[in-house]
């Protein structure tokens, strides 16, 4: 994977993107890195061409959405193992996440969202049944993010 060179522009269009893609316009955009909104369209078009700008995803309340359970379970898999099962859980009932990390062990976490505990159940079992031993599970109440500071040139 090769990476690719971003000037001040992109790093400005990636910082708002990061702020709020779904209610933010080229406009709004193109006002916040002055330049015009055809760069912008430009810009954005190059980013998710290369592989920078990888999709664009909702952030779910999965309590008010009558899924209670949010589920973070850390979990150990082979090094050489790793990758495909960290694939192959994305397919399992439940799954929203997986997050494959570099350390020896507790290298996969999945996050699972579940109707109530026999459907986390389910989920626990089926994990362990494609291979993952299951470490830790944790219940997710709150997710917070923001926008990487290093994208905005302006600060």
């Amino acid at each position: 994977m090769s990476s690719v060179s971003l000037d001040e522009v992109d790093r400005g269009i990636l910082y708002v993107l990061q702020e709020d893609a779904r209610n933010t316009t080229i406009a709004d955009i193109a006002e916040h890195v002055d330049v015009s909104a055809s760069t912008v369209r430009n810009r954005i078009e190059r980013l998710e061409e290369t592989g920078v700008i990888e999709g664009y995803y909702p952030k779910i309340n999965y309590e008010l959405a009558n899924y209670p359970l949010h589920v973070l379970f850390v979990c150990s898999a082979p090094a050489d193992e790793r990758e495909e099962l960290a694939v192959a859980a994305l397919d399992r009932h439940g799954v929203v996440d997986v997050r494959e990390m570099l350390t020896s062990t507790r290298n996969i976490y999945v996050e699972v969202v579940a109707v109530d505990t026999r459907d986390l159940t389910e989920i626990t079992n089926d994990l362990a049944a494609v291979g993952f031993e299951i470490v830790s599970s944790e219940i997710v109440t709150n997710h917070y993010t923001r926008p990487w500071a290093e994208f905005d040139e302006s600060e």
